[in-house]
């Protein structure tokens, strides 16, 4: 047939094989001509960080105050005021050919990817995993906030069921907040899968997150933005104490890369968009964009059948099962992420890992050729000057995942 309209179409992003991934009918361009229709050099879309000069006045302040010797003073972030100290405390210990990495390092790394992250914690509560003495020393887990924060951190009432009562949760939405938890050593971010802000899918759920199970159940913070599926491999180096887990080796995530791509390509055939990045550690964490359409015990559900297919597809190299023993040699999908309430380590979140890796978004055509600790805090900010932030738009990636499934089905 000869071509008579042209349609405008968004995507995830073209294939190696100069094909569509994930794409989505927007409407019919009556005003452009068939005949004026070019096909294009595949060449990728960067999105640019939001053009916002106080952001970039605050970061380059922040940064020429970072150089100065001193072990602690007063840092001055935009009108706020944060109390540094102890900046020449190693976090990361010396590890191979590279320096102990320390808390100024740190504060460093968190400004110059601030434009970045910013976006993907904002609205988010966050679970502080925290390690005041660096990463060989103890750390602990805190999700409420009893003392007052300064003035500038926004915190937000949710109900807790562990707790039976209401609790306070950090959000970071402004560039001083992420400063102030870089003080702390929180040296990763765990962010829930759910947004306060109803904006734009959201305006039918409650807003209100207090006050009881049943009232946070019909809240946003209970209807995720993503299903999530952790890729966990289980596939030993050899080098692994007793009861340890398994260790960063390249058998283990060459596996878990040809895993990533089985569940790319049938998220594909669902007309699911999908994004990757590392975990940080061993593994991948995939992020399927959805409208607030469905509960997270929904989405678990949602995730545990896409799972069983893939499971169903290669028996011999995925595992569902609890048992340690019973994963061993094979790729975990984990679908029971999908909790509310739990968390993952953001996008760009740093990990208490001995080559202090972060956690890092990989555009699918380039998983190949990527292992976990070359994205650094050291690394990462250069990457990310030079191709922006590669999950810019995932939230405009989302599709009708209720309506799919019932298809499906």
């Amino acid at each position: 047939m000869k071509p008579g309209l042209v349609a405008e179409v968004k995507f995830a992003e073209w294939t190696a094989d100069g094909n569509l991934r994930a794409p989505v009918f927007m409407r019919l361009r009556e005003d452009k001509p068939a005949n004026q229709v070019r096909v294009v050099e595949n060449e990728r879309f960067v999105p640019e960080p939001a053009d916002n000069d106080s952001l970039d006045y605050e970061i380059d302040s922040v940064l020429d105050q970072l150089e100065s010797k001193k072990e602690g003073f007063i840092l001055k972030v935009g009108a706020h005021k944060l109390s540094v100290s102890n900046l020449d405390k190693e976090l990361w210990p010396a590890h191979g050919k590279r320096r102990a990495l320390t808390k100024r390092d740190f504060l460093v790394y968190l400004a110059r990817v601030g434009p970045y992250l910013l976006p993907h914690l904002r609205d988010r509560p966050l679970t502080l995993v925290r390690y005041p003495n660096g990463i060989s020393g103890s750390h602990f887990y805190q999700k409420h906030i009893a003392d007052k924060p300064p003035e500038y951190v926004d915190l937000v009432p949710l109900y807790s069921s562990h707790n039976d009562g209401d609790q306070e949760y950090v959000v970071c939405d402004n560039l001083a907040t992420l400063l102030w938890l870089g003080q702390l050593a929180d040296l990763e971010l765990h962010t829930w899968y759910a947004r306060t802000s109803p904006d734009p899918d959201g305006h039918h759920l409650f807003d209100t997150f207090t006050g009881s199970r049943e009232q946070i159940e019909g809240s946003l913070l209970n209807y995720p933005d993503f299903i999530v599926i952790d890729l966990d491999p289980y596939i030993y180096s050899g080098k692994e104490k007793p009861g340890d887990e398994p260790e960063l080796n390249k058998n283990a995530f060459a596996k878990t890369r040809e895993v990533a791509f089985w569940l790319r390509d049938i998220l594909d055939s669902l007309s699911l968009s999908s994004f990757v990045k590392t975990t940080g550690k061993t593994g991948l964490h995939i992020y399927v964009p959805i409208y607030r359409q469905l509960t997270s015990d929904q989405a678990r559900a949602a995730c545990e059948t896409i799972g069983h297919f893939v499971l169903q597809a290669h028996p011999k190299d995925i595992t569902m099962e609890w048992s340690v023993e019973k994963r061993t040699g094979k790729i975990l999908f984990d679908h029971n992420q999908n909790v509310r309430g739990k968390t993952l380590a953001s996008i760009y979140s740093p990990r208490a890992v001995p080559d202090a890796a972060v956690s890092m978004p990989i555009a699918w055509d380039d998983l190949s050729g990527v292992y976990p600790n070359d994205f650094t805090i050291l690394t990462a900010p250069d990457r990310l000057d030079e191709i922006g932030d590669l999950w810019a738009g995932i939230l405009e990636a989302k599709h009708d995942i209720a309506s799919l499934l019932s298809a499906a089905d």
